[in-house]
């Protein structure tokens, strides 16, 4: 099996040394992922904002290995505050509710205080052949 690195062209990849995502084999790593809109290089203000973005992101780097969040199988949360966790649950349940993944939150600090939810997604590409 080879392994395949996928990069969002972000800077922080090169110069801190990761990739967005991993395929190997069929499991697919996505890295946390923070609501940091590539395109603007910009960062919305609002929990609810970032959430989405990070779907976008992480739908982004998925679709480029070749699956989509139907088959995220482990996704991780991180926010800071105990707060902005319960204004994400209609985002994440619209991204994720034909997954219903394994899931884990942690209250933690991100990179930046303007950075209020991170998430991290593991998923299983397709079987080869299989619709």
């Amino acid at each position: 099996m080879t392994r395949r690195r996928i990069s969002s062209g972000s800077r922080f990849e090169e110069e801190i040394g990761y990739s967005r995502a991993v395929v190997d084999g069929r499991d697919v790593f996505v890295s946390g992922t923070t609501g940091y809109d590539y395109a603007a290089m910009t960062i919305a203000p609002g929990v609810v904002e970032q959430c989405e973005q990070c779907f976008r992101n992480i739908a982004e780097a998925l679709a480029e290995a070749g699956a989509s969040l139907d088959e995220v199988v482990r996704v991780r949360f991180i926010v800071p505050q105990r707060e902005d966790w319960e204004p994400c649950w209609p985002v994440v349940r619209r991204h994720l509710a034909r997954a219903r993944p394994a899931a884990t939150l942690i209250h933690a600090g991100l990179q930046t205080d303007a950075m209020r939810i991170e998430i991290e997604v593991t998923a299983r590409l397709p079987e080869p052949g299989s619709p």
